[in-house]
């Protein structure tokens, strides 16, 4: 089963935005090709994100812009644009009621399942969009150092 990358290319798309803004033009073309994917991907993500309020975009202008400071853009929101409620995990419902583990993993899973989703969505929530735009740019300053120095 592939997993959705949809979140994570949503704050990609995010960071870029505030990254290459003045710098590049800002269509989905080129945002595409930092997330090589399709420019269509891209468009159904900002849709989304535009809707949620986290970005503004002119329907045909290549000038997206965040509608928040990075520092107010939690990845909670993120994921609530892209994801809406969803779960993070999901209990395979087909197993078999007569066995011991089939007949009482579900409701085993529920439990845990419930604890790490909420601990996980509150560290989400603690997250800003700013900060990863401050370790994307620590990590660049440090790939840019050892060229420097003739590491690679």
């Amino acid at each position: 089963m592939k997993i959705s990358t949809r979140f994570s290319d949503s704050i990609h798309i995010l960071a870029f935005i505030n990254i290459c803004q003045g710098i590049i033009p800002l269509t989905s073309n080129n945002i595409a090709s930092s997330i090589e994917t399709s420019p269509v991907v891209v468009r159904r993500l900002m849709s989304a994100l535009n809707k949620a309020g986290l970005i503004n975009t002119v329907h045909g202008a290549a000038d997206p812009a965040l509608a928040k400071s990075p520092e107010n853009i939690s990845l909670y929101d993120v994921f609530l644009a892209i994801e809406g409620d969803a779960h993070l995990f999901t209990i395979d419902e087909r197993t078999n009621p007569q066995c011991i583990v089939g007949g009482n993993i579900q409701e085993t899973l529920d439990g845990f399942y419930q604890q790490a989703e909420t601990a996980a969505k509150a560290k989400l929530a603690r997250i800003s969009l700013q900060d990863v735009i401050d370790t994307i740019r620590v990590k660049q300053a440090l790939k840019d150092a050892g060229e420097l120095l003739g590491h690679k």
